[in-house]
C-alpha cells in the first residue's frame, strides 16, 4: 500500500477555511512581501530576499526541489472565502536537525484568527499520515510565545535548546512524542 494514498494529484490540500498548495514561482511577489515583514525577520530570520528575483530564486532553489524529492514541503495559504494569499506553512528538511521541522508564517493582518493552527494541523497530518513521518519537530525563538503555544497545542513537546549551523541564536526545540 502506498504511503501517498491520501495525496491529491497536484499536492493541493484543503482545510475548513484554507487551500494549501505548493509554493510556485508565481508566488514570488507574496514571498517577497512576507519575508520582508519585520515580524518575519524578527521571529524567523532574514532570508536575504531583497528583490522579486531573489524571491523567485528562493522558491525555485529551496522549496521546489524538496517537494519534487519528498512530495511535501512549503505550501501557500489561500483563503477559500476571498482567495487571498495570507501565509505559508510547511515541513522542511533543515541542516542541523535530524527530524523534519514544521514551520509557518502569516501576514500580521491574518494572525489571531486560527489560520496558522488550522494550516499547521493539516500539514502535520499530511506528513505523518500521508508520508509516514514518525516524528515532526519545530524550532521557535524564545521570545515567540504565541508560536510556542500553537506548537504545544499541535501536540509537540519542548525537548531542548538548539543552535542551527551558521546561526548564533539559541532556539527552543519541540518534537512530537
Amino acid at each position: 500500500m502506498s504511503l501517498k494514498k491520501h495525496q491529491s494529484a497536484d499536492n493541493t490540500y484543503e482545510t475548513e477555511r484554507l487551500i494549501l498548495r505548493p509554493m510556485s514561482a508565481e508566488d514570488r511577489d507574496f514571498i517577497f512581501e512576507l519575508y520582508n515583514r519585520p515580524k518575519f525577520i524578527q521571529h524567523i530570520g532574514n532570508r536575504n530576499v531583497n528583490t522579486i528575483e531573489d524571491a523567485e530564486n528562493y522558491i525555485l532553489n529551496r522549496f521546489a526541489p524538496q517537494i519534487e524529492r519528498l512530495g511535501y514541503g512549503n505550501y501557500l495559504l489561500v483563503t477559500k472565502e476571498s482567495n487571498e494569499k495570507i501565509g505559508a506553512v510547511g515541513i522542511f528538511e533543515r541542516e542541523g536537525l535530524d527530524v523534519v521541522d514544521i514551520g509557518y508564517s502569516l501576514l500580521e493582518e491574518f494572525e489571531g484568527k486560527g489560520y496558522a493552527f488550522e494550516a499547521a494541523q493539516k500539514v502535520k497530518s499530511i506528513g505523518m499520515e500521508d508520508f509516514g513521518l514518525s516524528k515532526i519537530s519545530a524550532i521557535i525563538s524564545k521570545d515567540n510565545l504565541s508560536s510556542q503555544k500553537l506548537i504545544e497545542k499541535l501536540g509537540l513537546k519542548f525537548k531542548k535548546f538548539v543552535t542551527l549551523p551558521g546561526e548564533t541564536e539559541e532556539l527552543n526545540y519541540y518534537e512530537t512524542e
